[in-house]
């Protein structure tokens, strides 16, 4: 069996370009140069786009910056570098298995990690490139670190029940950090604190106090209730003694006014017990009668 190196690779073709069959030496140098010409023509301008801005560089070096919009430059001696100005956001997140959020600790010692986005723009790109190189050095070495170390310090500042609760609080004074931290050709525009999750210990903890609160209230609420519903039972009994109390203070009254009014009639008439007798009397005489008495509305005068 033969080996499968033993077989010779096959032959490349050459040209020979100091003449091709038909065609004279002369045309194919004078095509070259066309060519050539061509690209050192197609060298001599460059376009800036809305949003970015053209650091112009003579052998390397920064002699100016260019706008939006079409520019003419020297050939081979001219380079242009591009800087976006516009805003860009620093996510310091997780994403599948890249995880880019930032650890710190909090006042009552409970470790968090924490997600943020930073936005920011360039001011300066000339210096940008002077300074950094590219915008991704420069956002590492500013926007980055100092958005990791004012972090770690503010929220140091903060226990991990007041950076749930005032979150608000929290995101305000670390973007003052950042932004008062971060000096050069750059503005951080915003600070988002997206999310702060703490370890799972602290987690339950908060959950089984919280719970106990709930409890709590609800078992004041109940005492409330009974307390209202006992008030109200007592204020019904209250209630229902005091009517009580005003009918027979009523019905006193009035049995004292009638007691009052026929005492002032019998005093008036002597003779209305007679005559109350006499209307109610039917007409028949008692059959016996007590020796002595007199018979009943028969007045007997000699």
């Amino acid at each position: 069996m033969s080996s499968p190196w033993s077989t010779p690779p096959p032959k490349i073709p050459s040209f020979d370009f100091r003449g091709v069959k038909g065609l004279p030496s002369n045309l194919i140098a004078g095509g070259a140069a066309a060519i050539a010409g061509l690209v050192i023509l197609l060298s001599t301008y460059f376009t800036i786009d809305e949003g970015e801005r053209g650091v112009i560089l003579h052998w390397g070096a920064v002699v100016g910056e260019a706008g939006p919009g079409l520019h003419f430059k020297m050939p081979i001696i001219t380079t242009i570098e591009k800087i976006s100005v516009q805003v860009q956001k620093e996510a310091f997140e997780k994403v599948g298995d890249l995880d880019t959020r930032l650890q710190a600790y909090s006042r009552d010692q409970q470790p968090a990690t924490i997600a943020m986005a930073v936005n920011y723009h360039v001011t300066d790109p000339k210096a940008v490139y002077s300074q950094y190189g590219s915008l991704a050095n420069m956002k590492q070495r500013i926007i980055n670190s100092r958005a990791y170390e004012q972090m770690k310090t503010v929220f140091g500042q903060f226990d991990a029940a007041d950076a749930i609760q005032k979150r608000a609080l929290l995101n305000t004074e670390v973007f003052n950090a950042i932004r008062k931290s971060v000096s050069g050709p750059v503005v951080i525009d915003s600070v988002q604190i997206e999310d702060i999750t703490f370890s799972q210990q602290y987690e339950t903890a908060v959950e089984l106090r919280m719970q106990a609160i709930v409890k709590q209230q609800q078992a004041e609420a109940d005492k409330q209730k009974r307390i209202i519903d006992a008030d109200a039972s007592a204020y019904e009994v209250k209630a229902a003694s005091d009517a009580k109390a005003h009918q027979i203070e009523v019905q006193g009254k009035a049995e004292a006014g009638a007691i009052q009014a026929r005492g002032d009639a019998l005093r008036n008439n002597p003779g209305l017990p007679t005559l109350v007798a006499a209307e109610k009397w039917n007409g028949v005489l008692p059959t016996t009668m007590v020796p002595g008495n007199t018979v009943p509305f028969v007045n007997v005068q000699k």
